[in-house]
C-alpha cells in the first residue's frame, strides 16, 4: 500500500511572475511533482497537487496558466487511467474544447495566423522552384500536416517562373494524415478536386492521386508504389516533408537497435529523389520517462500559448485546442498511442547524413520572403540561419520553434 504524502508548500520554490502574470518556474516544479506522484502511484500526493494546480492555473488565464492547465488536463487522464478511482474524487476540470473540423478556406486562414507552418512553405517552395527548373514533369509526393495548403502557392511560383509551357505537376498524398489534428471536413478526393481545378487557371496539368499509407508502418505502401512506378525520363521526384516523418516510430518502439525513421530515409535514398525538403519542430519529445518529456513540452509548448494572446477568442480556442491534443498524447499515451515523437534539428540532421543525404543551403531568395512574411506577424517572430548544417530556423522571443532544411542524395 502507498504511503500517504501531505503537500508541503515549502517544498517548492517561491513563485516569481513570468510570462504575463503566470509563475513558469512554480508551476513547472509543481507539474514535475505530479509526474512523479503519479508514475509512483501515490495516489493522495497526486490528487493534492491536482487539486492544488486546478486553483492556480484558470483555463481562460494568461499564457503560462493556459498552458499549465493544459498539461493538467492530460496529467488527470493520465492518472485516471493508472487509478480509476481518481475519477469520482476530481471533477473540477472543465471538458476539454473539441478539436475544430476546418473547411479548406478556414484552414488556410488558421495556417496564416502564424509563422509557424508559413515558414516551413516558403522555404521549401524555393527549394523545390530551383531544384525542378527544367523538367517536364514534376512529381510532388506531399508528407504535409496541413492537407496541401502549401501547394497553391508553389502552383501560382511554378505558372510565373518556370519554363513555358510549365510542367504537369504529379501530386501524391498518403491517406493516413487525418489522425491528428488540424482535421479537414471534406475527402482527399474533393481535397484533390479543388487542386486540379486551381491548378487549370494557371494553366498547369495537374494529377492527384491518394496513396493508401500509414506512418505507423513507415509509409511502406507509399515506397512500395513509388518503387514500381519509377520516375519517367526527365521527371523530377520531389519529397516534401512538413512536420509529418515525427509519427513514422522511433527506436523507442522496436526491439531493433534501428527504426522505422531509419528505414524510411533509406528506402527514400533508394529512389534518388531531385530533392527532399524536411520541415520540423525543434524538441525532443521522445523521452520514455515522464518527467523527462513533460519538461520538454513545458519549456517547448508555451510558445504557441504565448504567440495566442492577441488571436480573437474563436481563433484561439481553436489553436489551442490542438496543441492540447498534442500535450495530452505526450503526456497521457505510451506506446503505439503516443504518436507525437518530435526530435530535435540535430537528431534529424544525423538521420538524413546517416541515410546518406547532404544538405543543400536555403536560398537567400526564401530567405528574403520569410523576412517579408514575418514583417506580418506579431514582433517577437524572427529567424536565424544555422552555417555549420545549413539549416534555417525560425524562432519566438529567441527561442526555436521550427527548423527548415534541404537534401539532396549524395
Amino acid at each position: 500500500m502507498t504511503k500517504t504524502r501531505i503537500l508541503n508548500p515549502t517544498q517548492f520554490p517561491s513563485p516569481k511572475p513570468l510570462r504575463g502574470g503566470g509563475d513558469a518556474n512554480f508551476m513547472e516544479q509543481l507539474l514535475l511533482h505530479c509526474a512523479t506522484a503519479i508514475d509512483s502511484n501515490d495516489a493522495a500526493l497526486t490528487h493534492q497537487i491536482l487539486w492544488v494546480l486546478n486553483n492556480i492555473a484558470p483555463p481562460d488565464g494568461d499564457s503560462t496558466q493556459r498552458l499549465t492547465s493544459a498539461i493538467l488536463r492530460a496529467l488527470l487522464s493520465r492518472a485516471v487511467s493508472k487509478t480509476p478511482t481518481l475519477s469520482s474524487t476530481i471533477s473540477f476540470l472543465p471538458p476539454a474544447d473539441e478539436i475544430h473540423r476546418f473547411s479548406v478556406v478556414e484552414l488556410a486562414a488558421f495556417v496564416d495566423l502564424t509563422p509557424w507552418h508559413r515558414f516551413g512553405f516558403i522555404a521549401a517552395n524555393a527549394a523545390i522552384l530551383t531544384a525542378v527548373e527544367g523538367y517536364s514533369t514534376v512529381h510532388i509526393v506531399d508528407l504535409s500536416l496541413t492537407h496541401c495548403m502549401q501547394i497553391p502557392t508553389l502552383i501560382d511560383a511554378m505558372a510565373r517562373r518556370l519554363n513555358k509551357p510549365p510542367p504537369l505537376l504529379k501530386l501524391t498524398v498518403v491517406s493516413s494524415s487525418d489522425d491528428f489534428p488540424p482535421f479537414i471536413n471534406i475527402s482527399y478526393e474533393e481535397l484533390g478536386s479543388k487542386l486540379v481545378n486551381f491548378a487549370t487557371t494557371r494553366n498547369i496539368t495537374m494529377e492527384f492521386t491518394i496513396i493508401p499509407s500509414t506512418y505507423s508502418d513507415g509509409f511502406s505502401s507509399l515506397l512500395q508504389q513509388l518503387r514500381i512506378y519509377p520516375s519517367s525520363f526527365n521527371e523530377a521526384l520531389v519529397v516534401n516533408c512538413h512536420m509529418m516523418l515525427r509519427y513514422i516510430p522511433e527506436e523507442t518502439l522496436t526491439s531493433s537497435s534501428s527504426s522505422l525513421r531509419t528505414v524510411f530515409l533509406k528506402q527514400l535514398r533508394s529512389l534518388n529523389p531531385r530533392i527532399v525538403t524536411l520541415i520540423e519542430e525543434d524538441v525532443d519529445l521522445t523521452s520514455e520517462g515522464l518527467v523527462n518529456r513533460l519538461k520538454s513540452a513545458f519549456n517547448y509548448f508555451w510558445i504557441p500559448f504565448d504567440t495566442t494572446d492577441t488571436f480573437m477568442s474563436e481563433q484561439r480556442r481553436w489553436y489551442e485546442a490542438e496543441i492540447s491534443w498534442k500535450i495530452e498524447n505526450v503526456v497521457a499515451k505510451e506506446g503505439a498511442e503516443r504518436v507525437e515523437r518530435t526530435e530535435t534539428k540535430r537528431r534529424w540532421i544525423e538521420r538524413m547524413r546517416e541515410a546518406e543525404f547532404g544538405g543543400v543551403r536555403v536560398k537567400e531568395e526564401a530567405v528574403a520572403d520569410v523576412k517579408a512574411m514575418l514583417e506580418e506577424h506579431a514582433v517577437g517572430w524572427g529567424m536565424k540561419k544555422e552555417d555549420d548544417d545549413e539549416s534555417l530556423v525560425l524562432t519566438w522571443k529567441g527561442h526555436s520553434v521550427v527548423f527548415a532544411t534541404v537534401w539532396v542524395p549524395i
